[in-house]
């Protein structure tokens, strides 16, 4: 599968960011952050992302066992990237955040995620995740 590049940002553009992949599975998750952000999460590698801007501006939200990091801008509070607690080797990409391409026409297989049901959809979530990538 070929690499793929996409530019992201917050809205206000302090966060800037380049994701790297071959990846194109995206979580769409039915947690109680993820509905109401409205995120579609893109999972990558850490060496897959390069965070260009703004290191100093993100600020991290935490809750439940405090394992997920949702950073967010505090400028104009969107959230391009976090570390799911699923995988928290890896970095979710909220690819409503990309720049570089319309989202839906960009050839993503979305997978739903029972999040509302977190223990016991996990497991089913990570093996579809890792089918993404060999």
């Amino acid at each position: 599968m070929e690499i793929r590049t996409f530019e992201g940002s917050s809205h206000c553009g302090k966060v800037r960011f380049t994701v790297a992949t071959t990846r194109n599975k995206v979580v769409v998750c039915n947690c109680s952050i993820c509905q109401k952000k409205g995120a579609r999460l893109l999972r990558v590698a850490p060496e897959e992302f390069e965070l260009l801007t703004g290191c100093d501006e993100l600020v991290a939200y935490r809750f439940g066992t405090g394992v997920a990091a949702h950073y967010f801008c505090p400028n104009c509070g969107i959230h391009p990237f976090g570390r799911p607690r699923s995988a928290p080797d890896m970095i979710n990409i909220n690819i409503q955040c990309l720049d570089t391409i319309d989202p839906d026409d960009a050839g993503f297989d979305f997978i739903p995620f029972d999040g509302q049901h977190w223990e016991e959809s996990v497991a089913t979530l990570n093996s579809a995740m890792a089918a993404n990538h060999s």
